[in-house]
């Protein structure tokens, strides 16, 4: 009866994966190790990224290239390795596998980034210079009428005589 027990009991919780894989799928291939086994509280077995199947009797690569799940932009070639992939580009272009593109290694598009920068820029100016001129000759002028037409009411200047000057006045 306890060999009966010790063959039916499996590892369960952190570290089960480290007792004969917990039970689930392992396979080594050229020196690299997959396994279905993850090390969590309910010790599932889950086959890893690359590959399908149950997790416990087997776990077969997927061919990321032939099912057209990777390498997907036209300048992109792409090499299927055991539960993985390799992409390359073409040309002089450098692979980005996050974003699944091809980019350039020369700064080509650095420096059309940069004449757009500077367009942008020299048009900002040109437009604050505008906004000056419409200022300088067209609000300041008549802000400086209104500001003129406001002194004269408080403090009026002895050359102009159609105000009435009440500085000089003696108070009764």
């Amino acid at each position: 009866m306890d060999q009966v027990l010790a063959t039916n009991m499996m590892a369960s919780g952190p570290g089960h994966c480290k007792i004969s894989n917990g039970g689930c799928w392992h396979e080594t291939r050229n020196g690299i190790t997959f396994s279905a086994c993850e090390d969590s509280a309910d010790g599932k077995c889950t086959c890893p990224l690359g590959f399908k199947g149950d997790g416990v009797k087997s776990c077969v690569y997927v061919d990321e290239c032939s099912e057209k799940k990777a390498c997907q932009c036209p300048e992109c070639s792409c090499k299927n390795t055991w539960g993985s992939y390799e992409c390359s580009c073409s040309g002089d272009l450098l692979y980005i596998r996050d974003h699944d593109t091809c980019i350039s290694k020369r700064a080509t598009e650095v420096t059309s980034a940069w004449t757009a920068v500077w367009v942008i820029f020299l048009g900002l100016a040109m437009a604050t210079c505008g906004a000056y001129l419409v200022y300088r000759y067209r609000l300041r002028s008549h802000m400086d009428s209104e500001i003129r037409a406001i002194m004269a009411q408080y403090m009026p200047l002895d050359s102009q005589n159609g105000v009435v000057n009440h500085v000089n006045e003696e108070h009764l």
